[in-house]
């Protein structure tokens, strides 16, 4: 049942949504002034704001977002122009609502006025003279009672509507803000006698007659907080061409009571169908908090363990029911976990379209023209990871307007077009989610990197490096090339953050010069999901580890004759060079070599290895648990599960046991100081 404070948390998550609308639409408006679609959408997104801060009297959001819907208003009459000013001014006036709604209480929002005293006064000349302009139209023609008509609406309240916070009133006086409202009927069906009333319980219903030019959905969007104690209906009764507040008296019940049960019932059948429909659409989709739903993966992760620990017993038993039994139960439990993991998995779009203000904010600062190119935004990822994966894209998206794209003039000299792109990209491959952060510009110079890293002694003046090996070098700790200190670079903050923060999620982030539009190509790898994976168990002495069954191309025995070649830390297969790891040396296990071993050869992104392994144990459903402690910072491991049997198996961490290996590889070319940390390798 929804309480106050559910429904105001409500109010705030529908208001983020719609400043998020708010603030795409305005800049596709940028582009679009003209469009009537998109000026309607945004008015309506200001003005559903303000109604439901009005039922929750939130007095101080009312009053700034009522001064920005009258200037919206006189926009979409085409009274005004959508200027770039303006355009900046409104942005900025959207990003004052969204700290406004988060503050409730009146006390709190005092501090924000003065923001907000600033932003009025920067929009008094767009809506100065609406009042004259409306006044004048009042006076000859009244346009918006020409749209007006008289509504029917049936109100039906649940008993426990006050003791949730819910006062009735308040939403019929509301419902004022839309129009005239000509008639107020009190329904007294479920009234008891007097010795049975309960003063928290709500017995009266209402019928009003509306005259308004606001819609059904307006309408019932003032309800909307409250869905699960209000039902309405809306019906439509005539159009009212002149508007008399007296013409209306509340004593002329007969006669529309008399109009109402005259009308037509095929017209109530279909609004009743219409009213149906829309609320069979609302249910398609509903919200659920956040820790419900991680709660839910948390208990699908132990069934998935308990199912386990029961195939084992059933497979130890040898009772063959009991084997079938367990057999369906895993199918089940995979179809749950399976379901359970779709819940978290959300696209990636929202988040890509958060930087078109990045952009065009960015471009501003730096006196650029850029455009932002957004594909594959209905690529979907764990919710988990959208959430962190924000920052570093941020900094990734800056660091493409600021260094990759030229200046106008630049662009011009080497025949390009003035206006400079920027290229987000999302795909899926191999088990993995790819996002690509490409810009048109001139690329990095290798020269420049290479003197600086020289200048901060990160390399040796005769060390031998490739291009990616240089290119990397960004990824150094203070590193820049910029001489001048800016509010957008130059601090060298930023680059080695945005890769710790990747590899916290269990991806790894690659640069391309030239990259897919000809500049520089981020590379961003993450896993599709940070909960639940299916595993390859392998052991090795006495201990057990897990492959993400994902990246494992194939399993084979590590023959005789290529034993010799294991020697130096390669073999060939099928033709094929093959770096190797020996999972027991990397991790300095004891415990008796076995004569016959396994390698189990693995590959990410464009990179293979092989994982010498003494056996090979099969498939696993893997709940992934964090490394605490000691072993949080042990390279070569993302996290541990628990087996069926109780025991721990540790989780590798197969992209970085490969770049451990290319570095092995080309260590002596590259010459790095002993202090720098070692590359990524190119793939």
């Amino acid at each position: 049942m929804t309480t106050m404070a559910t429904a105001l948390q409500t109010f705030l998550d529908e208001s983020r949504e719609l400043l998020s609308d708010m603030e795409l639409l305005l800049l596709a408006m940028e582009s679009r002034s003209g469009e009537p679609e998109l000026q309607n959408a945004l008015f309506r997104c200001v003005h559903t704001i303000k109604g439901s801060a009005g039922m929750f009297g939130l007095d101080h959001v009312v009053d700034f977002t009522h001064v920005v819907e009258n200037v919206l208003d006189r926009l979409r009459a085409g009274e005004i122009a959508l200027s770039r000013d303006l355009a900046n001014l409104l942005l900025r006036c959207r990003d004052h609502i969204s700290l406004l709604v988060e503050v409730p209480e009146p006390s709190e929002a005092a501090a924000l006025q003065p923001g907000g005293v600033v932003l009025l006064a920067g929009l008094e000349p767009f809506h100065s003279c609406a009042g004259s302009s409306h006044a004048q139209t009042d006076s000859t023609e009244p346009v918006a009672a020409e749209a007006s008509r008289k509504c029917r609406i049936d109100i039906r309240i649940h008993a426990d509507a006050l003791r949730h916070g819910m006062d009735p009133l308040g939403f019929i006086r509301f419902l004022g803000t839309l129009g005239d409202v000509a008639a107020v009927r009190t329904l007294e069906e479920k009234l008891p006698v007097l010795g049975d009333m309960d003063p928290e319980t709500c017995y009266l219903d209402f019928e009003i007659d509306l005259v308004t030019s606001a819609d059904r959905i307006a309408i019932e969007n003032i309800f909307e907080l409250a869905s699960d104690l209000y039902q309405i209906e809306v019906q439509d009764q005539c159009p009212v061409t002149e508007v008399d507040p007296v013409a209306a008296p509340l004593p002329a019940q007969p006669d529309t009571d008399e109009s109402v049960e005259s009308a037509a019932p095929g017209a109530e059948e279909q609004a009743d169908t219409s009213q149906q429909n829309r609320r069979r659409k609302q249910v398609q989709h509903f919200r659920i908090q956040a820790d419900k739903l991680d709660n839910l993966i948390n208990l699908v992760g132990e069934l998935v363990i308990s199912s386990a620990a029961v195939s084992l017993g059933a497979e130890q038993s040898g009772d063959t029911p009991a084997r079938e039994s367990a057999a369906n139960l895993n199918l089940l439990v995979e179809a749950i976990r399976d379901s359970s993991l779709d819940l978290r998995m959300v696209p990636i779009g929202e988040t890509f379209q958060r930087f078109q203000r990045v952009v065009r904010d960015v471009a501003s600062e730096l006196g650029k023209d850029i455009e932002l190119v957004v594909t594959g935004a209905d690529t979907e990822l764990d919710k988990t990871v959208v959430e962190k994966i924000g920052d570093p894209l941020t900094h990734l998206v800056r660091n493409a307007c600021d260094h990759g794209v030229e200046a106008p003039a630049a662009r011009s000299q080497k025949g390009k077009p003035t206006r400079g792109r920027v290229h987000l990209n999302a795909y899926h491959e191999s088990g993995s989610i790819i996002i690509e952060v490409s810009d048109d510009g001139g690329g990095l110079s290798r020269e420049r990197i290479l003197a600086k890293a020289m200048e901060r002694e990160l390399v040796r003046p005769d060390a031998v490096l490739t291009d990616q090996d240089v290119f990397n070098l960004i990824f150094e700790p203070g590193f820049s090339t910029v001489e001048q200190v800016t509010n957008l670079s130059g601090r060298g903050v930023g680059m080695d953050v945005v890769r710790r923060n990747i590899e916290s999620l269990r991806g790894t982030v690659e640069l391309v010069s030239p990259g897919v539009l000809g500049g520089t190509t981020f590379r961003i790898r993450l896993p599709l999901t940070l909960a639940i994976i299916d595993g390859f168990m392998a052991r090795v002495g006495d201990a057990t580890y897990v492959v993400p069954l994902e990246m494992v191309v194939e399993c084979t025995e590590l023959s005789a004759e290529q034993q010799l070649g294991a020697e130096q830390h390669y073999i060939n297969l099928r033709q094929e060079v093959l770096p190797l790891i020996r999972l027991r040396a990397h991790f300095k296990l004891s415990g008796e070599l076995r004569k016959r071993q396994n390698i189990i050869v693995v590959r990410h992104g464009g990179q293979k290895a092989g994982l010498i392994v003494d056996e090979l144990l099969g498939e696993n459903q893997t709940v992934i648990k964090p490394l605490g402690g000691i072993f949080s910072n042990l390279r070569g491991l993302s996290g541990s599960t628990i087996l069926g049997n109780g025991q721990v198996a540790l989780i590798l961490d197969v992209p970085t046991l490969i770049q451990q290996v290319a570095r092995q590889e080309d260590a002596a070319n590259r010459g790095f100081q002993s202090h720098a940390r070692p590359r990524l390798s190119a793939s």
